[in-house]
């Protein structure tokens, strides 16, 4: 009698469906996720949708610190054991459909399965990438600059298998908050860059690859 093998893990249906410590949630535009303080105990993938990291000072003033879409994690910070609050809120800035892992259930995939671990892993790189070109970024490029390469990264430009480029409705205060400046100056920008046909108002913010020319 034969013994039947067990199936391959697949790290696309670990994130893509329910099961034991993963429950799916429904979060609809300005709803908050998690907020900065709460008990860190999970980790949150984007199945669907556009949500927003920011953290709040002591003096009471908010940044706005990462945009995140679909196939971002949120909240990872809970598998270290030396982050027990969560240190900024996550917040819905379109409806959202999002997988909602536990600490203990993320920590049991990451050390059994090599294929998720390793999933993880270049995810954590590439955000530890682009968090040192915010860095740079904010420290010697213009704001004009600035706000054309966030649009970009809203807009999905350079993410392997994506071609979006029509941005869901953002304001232009949250805008200013990422790029370092005044909603006045951003104003000013993404009038300029309609103006010389970079971006369109149809339906939704339209990126076109043409604003690449301003960042390089």
């Amino acid at each position: 009698m034969s013994s039947r093998k067990s199936q391959p893990f697949d790290p696309k249906a670990f994130l893509g469906q329910t099961g034991l410590g993963r429950t799916m949630l429904q979060y609809p535009k300005n709803k908050v996720i998690f907020a900065q303080g709460e008990p860190s105990d999970a980790v949150f993938y984007i199945q669907a949708g556009q949500a927003k990291l920011m953290v709040l000072s002591t003096k009471g003033k908010e940044a706005t610190i990462a945009l995140l879409g679909e196939g971002d994690f949120m909240g990872e910070g809970c598998i270290a054991s030396n982050q027990p609050i969560r240190v900024a809120s996550a917040t819905a800035i379109t409806d959202c459909c999002v997988l909602r892992i536990e600490r203990e259930a993320m920590l049991n995939a990451l050390h059994r399965e090599h294929a998720f671990s390793d999933l993880f892993v270049v995810y954590l790189v590439g955000r530890f990438n682009q968090t040192q070109a915010d860095l740079v970024d904010q420290l010697f490029n213009s704001a004009e600059k600035r706000l054309a390469r966030i649009l970009l990264l809203l807009a999905r430009f350079g993410k392997e298998g994506r071609s979006e480029n029509v941005i869901p409705k953002i304001s232009q205060q949250t805008l200013a908050e990422m790029v370092g400046t005044t909603r006045a100056r951003v104003n000013f920008f993404m009038n300029r860059f309609r103006q010389l046909g970079l971006i369109d108002y149809n339906g939704g913010l339209e990126v076109h690859r043409s604003l690449l020319e301003i960042v390089r």
